[in-house]
Formats: structure tokens, sequence, C-alpha cells
């Protein structure tokens, strides 16, 4: 259905409504009769309200559902006030006491639309922790509370006074609609989209529930007010209008298939001022207290009684709103200190990025010309190689020089394979999973790491299980786990002078199981060397990154790596690699994966 159309007959059905109670405001004269038509039409008029504001609270924003319910409060507390001048009226048939027990309700019931107003449901709150914004609506309806039991309740309770009683109310309800009208007010001028639509409408209802309000005092004071005469007709058309903006904020979120903010689009000086005159207010309301009890000493007029319990519920009022302050500030200490550590975590992990990055990049250098230099070593070790086989071959050469020859060769080729695999490890190449001897990826990461040994005072020790079941992996990823856990056993020795690094292969079960023992000092938190950045070498040295991406690679091939210190001193590495079971008998296969499962 169109939204004009649905537009047309919602206005359609407030006029019916309204039109009613003009007739019977006009036809009847003043009397029993109007007086009870009028009083059912006033208790009626929240129930249309809440029935459209009341459509909206059923979203899954708690925001919006809040919004919406603390309007829908609003109109509930001045139709439960209502209720009680009804049963005084039509039930009783009394007039109603100028001192009214549902004043107070009355008064109050905008407290819930003020609260509803520093929702701001438009908007999106970005901080992390939001129990300081609760806390400035409870301190803002304390303070309401305060100021009626300041300038009303004095009169009622220490020096009665209905006619000051009746002028002090008036004006704070006075004070009130217009703290809401400037609220509504601003939210449609700031916002876009929907929302202003919303706002707009909502800006009317309490306009006219403002306007309402101004004649009805004045005619009540000079006497000439009778229920339920013309001048309640502003306020039964405030509370159909207040319905009629939840019915079109309703069908507005229908028609865009999506709730009501999704086209809105915030001023950029809004979003960063989000949530700010919420937590003004409540400081200006605390601020105001010890204000107006200077004014009650030094300027006020009225009766020592009456400035006496003004100062006592100031001085009582103190107590839980100065206790709110308190806690509305440990917990925004509590937030900025989260921020600020957050912040400087977020900053030392930058500075350790940037290491890293510039690190990597001597790398990539440092690789790139490793590559090119052993591009050309090639070269020439292929002519040495090719030389020496041929002076390995020729007859005419002596045997002393022909076994000299074949040493030189042995060693050409030696150096060969060391170039190859220097190649291969530096080479940056997708990864690609083949089966793998793993002794043979053990000897390269060795063979590797052991060109850079200075000196006897280390050593490597390889034990390794002559047969082995074979692995599916990426020999360029499973050499550099090898070649990290060997290097950081070799620094770890050289450190103290110097030691023996074992390194053993053998079959556990249905996994193949390298272990790295060394006999330095062992490690000061096992259970962190994976965690990145976390190293205990000097700076600049170490990135604290090796181990981590050793930890990601051995975790993608299926496997498991620990690190625990061994009781005789010393760290060991384990790791354990998934083997192909397909290479096994299929008896052996079943019973090593029976044996797999009953061990996790």
């Amino acid at each position: 259905m169109p939204l004009s159309l649905i537009n047309r007959r919602l206005c359609g059905a407030w006029a019916l409504f309204g039109g009613t109670c003009l007739a019977v405001a006009l036809v009847l004269k003043p009397g029993r009769s109007l007086m009870a038509v009028g009083d059912v039409a006033l208790c009626f008029a929240p129930l249309l309200a809440n029935a459209g504001l009341l459509l909206n609270a059923g979203t899954s924003n708690w925001r919006r559902n809040a919004f919406w319910t603390l309007l829908a409060l609003s109109c509930t507390a001045w139709m439960t006030a209502q209720f009680g001048w009804t049963y005084y009226e039509v039930y009783l048939h009394k007039a109603v006491p100028a001192v009214f027990g549902g004043d107070i309700v009355i008064f109050l019931h905008g407290v819930p639309t003020i609260a509803a107003l520093a929702l701001q449901p438009h908007r999106q709150w970005v901080g992390r922790n939001t129990a300081h914004r609760y806390l400035d609506l409870v301190l803002l309806f304390l303070w309401w509370i305060y100021l009626f039991l300041f300038m009303v309740t004095a009169w009622t309770k220490v020096n009665p006074d209905g006619a000051l009683y009746v002028h002090n109310l008036n004006l704070l309800s006075h004070i009130q609609n217009l703290v809401i009208l400037a609220g509504f007010g601003m939210l449609w001028l700031t916002t876009r989209g929907a929302w202003r639509v919303t706002y707009a409408h909502l800006f009317g209802a309490a306009s006219a529930y403002t306007l309402a309000s101004l004649p009805i005092k004045f005619v009540t004071l000079s006497g000439t007010y009778y229920a339920r005469s013309l001048y309640d007709l502003p306020l039964i058309v405030s509370f159909l209008w207040y319905g009629t903006a939840g019915i079109i904020a309703y069908q507005m979120s229908l028609r865009e298939s999506s709730s009501i903010p999704s086209e809105l689009k915030i001023k950029e000086k809004g979003a960063r001022n989000e949530g700010v005159w919420p937590a003004r207010l409540a400081m200006v309301a605390v601020l105001s207290m010890p204000l107006l009890a200077i004014w009650c000493v030094r300027s006020s007029s009225d009766p020592p009684a009456v400035r006496n319990f003004r100062l006592l519920v100031t001085l009582i009022a103190a107590i839980p709103l100065s206790s709110l302050v308190f806690l509305r500030q440990s917990f925004l200490n509590r937030e900025r200190q989260e921020v600020i550590d957050e912040s400087n975590a977020t900053l030392e992990h930058m500075t350790r990025m940037q290491t890293q990055l510039v690190q990597s990049e001597k790398l990539i250098s440092l690789g790139q010309l490793a590559a090119g230099a052993a591009h050309e070593i090639n070269n020439p070790l292929t002519a040495i190689l090719g030389y020496a086989d041929l002076l390995a071959a020729d007859p005419s050469v002596g045997e002393r020089a022909r076994s000299l020859a074949t040493k030189i060769g042995d060693q050409a080729r030696r150096t060969k394979t060391l170039v190859t695999n220097l190649l291969t490890f530096s080479r940056q190449v997708p990864a690609e999973r083949t089966l793998l001897d793993i002794n043979a990826v053990v000897a390269t990461a060795v063979q590797l790491r052991a060109l850079d040994l200075r000196g006897d005072r280390v050593r490597i020790e390889i034990r390794t299980e002559t047969v082995l079941p074979a692995v599916r992996a990426d020999s360029n990823q499973l050499v550099q786990v090898c070649f990290n856990i060997v290097s950081n056993a070799i620094d770890a020795l050289e450190e103290v002078g110097g030691g023996v690094l074992t390194v053993k292969t053998h079959r556990e079960r249905a996994n193949v199981v390298l272990t790295f023992s060394d006999t330095g000092p062992g490690i000061k938190e096992p259970n962190r060397v994976f965690d990145p950045f976390y190293t205990t070498k000097p700076v600049g040295k170490g990135t604290g990154l090796g181990l981590s991406i050793c930890y990601g690679l051995v975790q993608e091939h299926g496997g498991t790596i620990t690190c625990f210190n061994a009781e005789g001193g010393g760290a060991t590495f384990r790791v354990e690699l998934p083997a192909v079971l397909a290479l096994f008998s299929t008896r052996e296969a079943a019973t090593l994966v029976a044996q797999s499962g009953s061990k996790l």
C-alpha cells in the first residue's frame, strides 16, 4: 500500500477522533456528561499514542527500542495521572484537590522523553564503554526529582500554600516542556532522511503539548477552566500526533525494507560531538545545586522553614548525585586507561612491524644478492667439475693426480649441491606438497646452517631412523622450519661457549617425529616462544617471528610443534608430522590409525 495512502487514512482516523471530541465539546453543555466524556477521551488518547509508538520497539537495535519505549512510557505516566483525575471527577463526583498526588507523575512524565532524546537512536555510538552515558541519564532523572522537591514540595509539606504550589509546579513544567521541545528541534535540524521526518513529527507533537499546557495553566489559576472544555483539544491532538509519528516511522522502515537510520547521513560535526550534550547537561545539573542553595540563603524571601527545608533537600540530594559523579568518573577513567593501554600496545606493535619490514627488505636484498652470486658460482663450479672429471679419466695422468682430481670433483659436487639448496631455500615459490624423505630435509637444513659455523665449539649430531615413512609436505617450508630451529639452537649454544645439538628422527604411531635437543641454558618461557615478536635475543639480532612462522607452517601441514626444557638442561623442540599411511601395509596402517585415535 502506498505510504501517501496510509498517511491519508491515518490522518482521516485521527481527524475523525478529534472531530468527535470537538463536536462533543461544542454540543454538550458544561456539566458531568461533558466531564465524563472529556476524561475518557484524555485517557484514550495516550493509549492511541502508545499503539503507534510501540510499533517501532521490536527492532534488533536495543537503543531504538529503548527510544520508542521511553516515549511510550512518558505517555503511560501521563495517562496514569489522568486516571487519578478521572477517578475523582467521574467516580467520586468530587473536584480534584488543589494539591493532587498525581501532579508529580504528570511532572515526571517528561523525564523518560528527555532520556529518549539523550539516546539519539539515529547515531551509532562508537565508545568501548557506555556505562558513564547511562549514569548521565540517571543524574538527569534524579535532578528533576530534586527540582520538584526543592521548588514545589516545600509549599505542601512545610508551609502549605496552594497558589505558590501551583505557580512553581507550572513554572517547572513549562521549563521541562521547553527542554523537550528544544531537544526534538535540535535533532530535527541535524539529521537527514527518514529520521528527519520522524523528528519533525515528534517536534510538532511536543509543540502542540507545550502550547496546550500554557492556556490550561492560566485558566486554572483564574478559575474559568472546566473539564473538559475546548482547552483540552490541543492535548488530544498532541497525543494523536505522537502516535502518528510512530506509525509514519514504522511505515518508512517498511518502505525501505530496513531500519530507519539506513538512509541517514549524519553531519560530521554532529558525529564528532556525539554523546557530549547529555554529559554537559548532567554537569550543569550537578553544579546548579550549590547555586540554588546559595540563592535560597542569600536572595530568597521565603519563610525560614521553607529555606531550611530546601537546604536539607539539597544536602540530601548531593549525596547520591555526588556518588554518581564519582562513579561516572571512575568508569570514564577506566575507559581512558584501556584506550591508553591499547594505544601503547598498538604503537609498540607498529614499531616492531616497522623494524620487521626493514629487516625483511634487507633479507630480500640479501636473498637476491645470494641468488645472483650462486648463479655466478655455478658457472666456474661446472667448469671445475668438468675439468676434474676429464683429469680423473685421463689414463696418461698419474695415479696421484687422478686421485686428487677425483677429490676435487667430489668437493665441487658438494659445493654445487649446497648452492642448489641455497637457491631453493631463498626462492619464493608457491607451496607444492610432495612425498618427502624427512631425513633428507633435516640433512639439507643442517648442511645450510653448518656453513656458518665457526670453530668446533658447537657440534651437530644427527641420529636418524633408517626406514621412515614419507610425509606429504612442501620441501622448502619444512627446510625453513628445521633451519630456524637449528639456527636458534646454535645461537643459544654460542652464547654459552659451545655445546651439542642433537637432531633425531623416528616414527611414532602414525606420525614422523623430529626432535631438536641442545645442551644450552634452556628457554625462560617455553610457552611463549611461538608468540609473534617474542624474542630473547638482543635488539637488532632477532625479530621474534621465526618460531611463530614455524608454528604456522607446521600447523598448515597438519602437525604439531612443542617446546620444553629437558630435565638435564637445555631446550627441546618436538615436531610431529602425519605420515603417509599409504606407504604402510593395510594392516599396519589400520593399527596406527587406531593407536592415534586412542591417544587422542
